[in-house]
């Protein structure tokens, strides 16, 4: 992809995900994540139907009058979007692969969460962290991680969910709003999601196209494993091979809503053929 074309497709894609941001999600994520906590703001007089727990002793005995602390939400949160970058993305039989609705989706977060003037950090991984930009403020911040996100070409086709997870508790340090977009066709990462989760406010975001859940009777046909380019000649007529498949599938989907039902995090099934926006905005207002 050649510069132009890729600023073409970065402003295409900051239109359509900024609209979003701005009408639909901004209100939404900024009751759903709420900041760390309340900072002091300032002292005043006593008001009918104030918490009494909130009463300045101290200021309350030098004025001879009732005062109250008032506090303010500390506001101020951290975003990482953590992307799989694996071979897997490439996938797609309807208008989009998996991997320009995790761009969508992507942009359309960072942008709700520049609003809330929060800062935004991306992990690429596969089955090694293959790029890492910390988190910072800002319009043009945003649109380099969406650049990253179209373009960036990884070294590795496989996928470690685990060893994502343990980069992010390495770097992140203070609580972070986190959201894993990914397949999770993987396996072993429970145990480091449910310690990671025990830290920071996790969403799994599972990208899929539907035809990936079984493989249609088109007889015999050569495919690619896309994480190892393995070719293989796949009899697509038996339905022990269908069948198998499809309960090899259906397990990796069944640990995934496992692992992050029990570590406590949320998770969003986003299909490329359905709105994402309405996946969304759904899981906002539950959590809300």
């Amino acid at each position: 992809m050649d510069t132009k074309e890729l600023l073409k497709k970065v402003r295409k894609i900051e239109i359509k995900t900024r609209r979003l941001s701005d009408h639909i999600f901004g209100g939404e994520y900024h009751s759903t994540f709420k900041g760390r906590g309340m900072t002091f703001s300032e002292v005043r007089q006593y008001q009918f139907g104030d918490d009494v727990r909130n009463i300045d002793w101290n200021v309350t005995a030098r004025t001879n009058e009732p005062h109250v602390k008032v506090f303010e939400e500390e506001r101020e949160l951290t975003m990482m979007l953590m992307a799989d970058v694996s071979g897997s993305k490439l996938f797609g039989t309807q208008n989009q692969f998996k991997d320009e609705i995790v761009t969508e989706i992507a942009a359309t977060l960072a942008f709700s969460a520049t609003q809330n003037n929060d800062k935004i950090g991306l992990i690429l991984f596969s089955d090694d962290i293959e790029l890492f930009i910390p988190p910072k403020k800002g319009r043009s911040h945003v649109l380099r991680i969406i650049r990253e996100l179209l373009e960036f070409k990884p070294k590795s086709k496989k996928t470690n969910i685990s060893e994502a997870l343990k980069f992010l508790s390495n770097v992140m340090k203070k609580k972070a709003i986190v959201f894993m977009l990914s397949d999770f066709v993987a396996d072993d990462y429970k145990q480091t999601l449910k310690i990671t989760a025990g830290k920071h406010d996790i969403t799994g975001i599972r990208v899929f196209d539907k035809h990936e859940a079984e493989i249609p009777n088109i007889g015999m046909v050569q495919m690619q494993d896309e994480e190892t380019d393995e070719l293989l000649l796949v009899n697509t007529a038996s339905k022990k091979v269908r069948n198998d498949y499809g309960k090899f599938y259906n397990e990796k989907v069944a640990y995934y809503k496992d692992a992050f039902t029990k570590s406590g995090a949320g998770t969003i099934d986003c299909r490329v053929d359905e709105s994402y926006v309405k996946k969304l905005l759904g899981y906002f207002k539950r959590r809300g």
